[in-house]
């Protein structure tokens, strides 16, 4: 295809959900796979290179143009959104599934040492984890996981990128008890 990094450019604009080469290719069949990773690569560049306010980033498994970091004042002003106010509570939850999925309910509340029902809840309202299926065991429990909203909130392209646990800072350097998440 002659035009293809710009149709792939524009596909990417119209987009509010990163969107994988796989999907691409499913939308523009008649282009080759590899094209279209080299379209994609050659657009992150130019987007890079360019210096401009937003950038073309890897995240939740696709691509996705985002605004630049040291914009975000105006951007703010403009859309003045409205923050996800994540309890320490949830943050830990969120955290367990993160990193032990997929998970139980009642693995979750081991490890919490306290019933987390409300919480699994919240962030399963926020779209940040989800229901995977049920375990086949007696009772037949839910099982949870992380969502791409969640990679795409925590700037995340898969969950190989969550940090190791010595990237981690203990908990008691940090004051703050609630996180501020925007809403996507």
């Amino acid at each position: 295809m002659e035009d293809l990094k710009n149709i792939i450019e524009a596909l990417l604009f119209v987009s509010s959900a990163p969107l994988s080469a796989e999907k691409i290719h499913e939308l523009l069949p008649e282009a080759a796979a590899r094209d279209i990773g080299i379209a994609l690569q050659k657009l992150v560049e130019e987007h890079k290179d360019r210096q401009g306010g937003f950038v073309l980033h890897e995240v939740a498994g696709g691509f996705q143009f985002r605004t630049r970091a040291q914009h975000r004042q105006w951007i703010e002003k403009l859309l003045e959104p409205r923050p996800v106010r994540l309890s320490r509570a949830s943050l830990e939850t969120l955290a367990i599934v993160a990193y032990n999925q997929p998970v139980l309910r009642s693995d979750v509340e081991h490890i919490r040492g306290v019933n987390s029902g409300n919480t699994l809840r919240y962030l399963l309202e926020k779209k940040l984890i989800r229901i995977l299926g049920r375990r086949e065991i007696p009772g037949r429990p839910l099982v949870y996981g992380t969502t791409k909203k969640f990679l795409e909130t925590f700037d995340l392209k898969d969950l190989k990128d969550l940090p190791v646990p010595d990237e981690i800072q203990p908990a008691g350097e940090n004051q703050s008890t609630e996180a501020d998440i925007e809403d996507q």
